[in-house]
């Protein structure tokens, strides 16, 4: 994707959908981008009511559990996203701030041995996280994000952070404490903002590898070194080669894993193939 005029287009130039919020107005000099999630049964009902007058809310993007993206609103207008807020020294963030909507039932209800969505949804087992909120409260079930929307929702960030120079990226939840629980825990936000902020960069010509079969990942060179949650990479996986130790390669992945866009770890080079750059 690129940005054109204030607008997203895709790689082959034709737009992505844009279905106008008037839930907005002048005057933005965007320095962070706020992560939400919908709370909402699906991206069209959320897009219904982003877009309805009487709902006093936007933000500029919205992206679906399936990947597929939406624009509500231009990039140099002020979305409605973030209320009393506060980072830093600013407050009032819809005028420093672009916020992108991910299509997500949120905090779940426990309903005998399962979960449901607050409107009485059953959530299956394996798209649940059970987790406290990282700013207090009980452990409880919210809905996982699925990789494909983390993907797509990664690759409007990156493309924010670079073309407006935005300094940050950050969750509802961590500009109105207290006040909102979004995107939640079940949000992979350390490895989220670590690659929209850059700290990958994909035109370095750093040296890459996949791997060419299942292989664990570890903390160390050496198999007495515990394994990550993420072990074992599938085979395929993308790899930047950060140092090495005799047979073993510390390296980065470059993949979406376990939920994770920032893996760094220890592998067994006999299980890699270089990829040309």
């Amino acid at each position: 994707m690129r940005i054109v005029r204030h607008r997203l287009k895709r790689d082959d130039g034709s737009d992505v959908p844009y279905r106008r919020s008037p839930n907005q107005s002048a005057g933005i000099e965007p320095e962070l981008l706020v992560l939400h999630y919908t709370a909402g049964a699906s991206a069209e009902s959320s897009i219904a009511w982003l877009t309805d007058p009487r709902a006093q809310a936007s933000a500029h993007v919205l992206v679906a559990r399936d990947g597929s993206v939406t624009q509500l609103v231009p990039f140099d207008r002020r979305a409605w996203h973030a209320g009393q807020s506060r980072w830093e020294d600013r407050t009032n963030l819809n005028r420093w701030s672009f916020g992108i909507e991910l299509d997500n039932g949120g905090a779940l209800q426990r309903r005998g041995d399962g979960w449901t969505t607050p409107w009485g949804a059953p959530v299956d087992a394996a798209r649940v996280v059970e987790a406290a909120h990282p700013h207090g409260g009980p452990v409880r079930g919210w809905e996982a994000f699925p990789p494909q929307q983390l993907l797509a929702a990664a690759e409007v960030a990156t493309l924010l952070v670079r073309h407006y120079g935005l300094r940050d990226v950050v969750g509802h939840d961590e500009i109105a404490p207290g006040r909102k629980s979004d995107p939640g825990p079940a949000f992979p936000m350390q490895s989220f903002r670590s690659r929209a902020l850059g700290r990958r960069d994909p035109d370095a010509g750093a040296e890459r590898a996949q791997t060419t079969t299942a292989l664990h990942i570890r903390t160390g060179p050496g198999t007495h070194f515990e394994k990550l949650p993420a072990s074992p990479l599938p085979a395929g996986t993308k790899l930047e080669l950060l140092g090495r130790d005799g047979d073993w390669h510390q390296v980065l992945v470059l993949d979406l894993v376990a939920g994770d866009m920032d893996v760094e770890g220890w592998v067994h080079g006999r299980y890699l193939s270089p990829i040309a750059p």
